[in-house]
């Protein structure tokens, strides 16, 4: 199979990408188990594209199951060099609406079940988290979807809550406090091995509710984010479409460099078995 550059994770409701042409569902294997689901890989736009749906189809995983491990490397071991993140969030904000999109620059994670790296048992590495996500590529999807006629925010601070529950109404208020834009659970995890993994990472996080503190708003529920998510899923497929025509205009970006000055254990100490176990992204320096 010839390399696949652009992959995409689809959030909650959204489980395929009927848009693709050629579909065809492929099982990838990883030395940190299966991921979500069958990635489905086909023309989108006229690029080859690999699609995969974070919670697996039919929502079976919660986010703390999500294996993010293998789905990232998943995506890393079909040649994907950017990763299209597609995510439902709260927003602690006034000025972030149901149905806004906002593209974090920023996390604060509070996930504490979940495996957050790739450089352990045998190699130590420290990349940088400093700028998680591809600023090239966000400024791309901002102009697309100012285009598209949608309402967009580039920047912002996303925090990751572990879940599943929704927050408290202390919480919500803390959150608030501590001057934090939108609330999720998934994505945080996802930026942190893409840049580990040397990908480009876009966030795409489409407001769904108020989380619990607005006065006027009624408390987040499930009902509640699924009938705004139809909405924002069909117009988070018009956006991809129109950065995938517009990504030969991205500048420039130093993603694929993560790991340049992150390596801690000397090469000489690198195993063989874990210079197979990552060397989709080992390679570059050790080759």
């Amino acid at each position: 199979m010839k390399p696949i550059e652009t992959g995409i994770i689809g959030g909650s409701g959204f489980y395929q990408l009927d848009e693709v042409r050629n579909p065809r569902f492929v099982d990838v294997k990883t030395p940190y188990g299966p991921p979500s689901d069958q990635i489905l890989t086909g023309e989108f736009q006229g690029r080859d594209v690999a699609f995969l749906a974070r919670h697996g189809r039919g929502h079976r995983l919660n986010p703390s199951e999500v294996n993010y491990r293998a789905n990232i490397f998943a995506m890393k071991s079909l040649g994907v060099e950017r990763v299209f993140s597609v995510t439902a969030v709260g927003s602690l904000k006034q000025s972030l609406a149901p149905s806004d999109l906002v593209i974090p620059d920023q996390y604060v994670d509070l996930t504490f079940k979940r495996e957050k790296t790739y450089f352990e048992n045998g190699i130590v590495a420290h990349v940088s988290m400093a700028d998680p996500t591809c600023p090239a590529l966000s400024r791309v999807a901002a102009e697309c979807a100012r285009e598209l006629g949608l309402t967009v925010h580039n920047g912002g601070v996303y925090v990751n809550m572990e879940g599943p529950q929704f927050s408290s109404r202390a919480e919500s208020e803390a959150y608030r406090r501590m001057n934090f834009d939108i609330i999720g659970m998934t994505q945080a995890v996802e930026a942190k091995l893409a840049k580990e993994l040397e990908m480009c990472f876009l966030p795409m996080a489409f407001v769904t509710d108020y989380d619990c503190w607005h006065e006027e708003e009624g408390p987040v529920n499930a009902d509640m984010v699924v009938r705004i998510l139809q909405k924002n899923i069909a117009n988070s497929i018009k956006l991809m479409a129109a950065i995938i025509n517009q990504i030969d205009q991205a500048k420039a970006c130093d993603c694929a460099d993560s790991l340049k000055f992150a390596l801690m254990t000397d090469t000489k100490n690198i195993s063989p078995g874990v210079r197979e176990r990552l060397h989709p992204v080992l390679k570059k320096y050790l080759d």
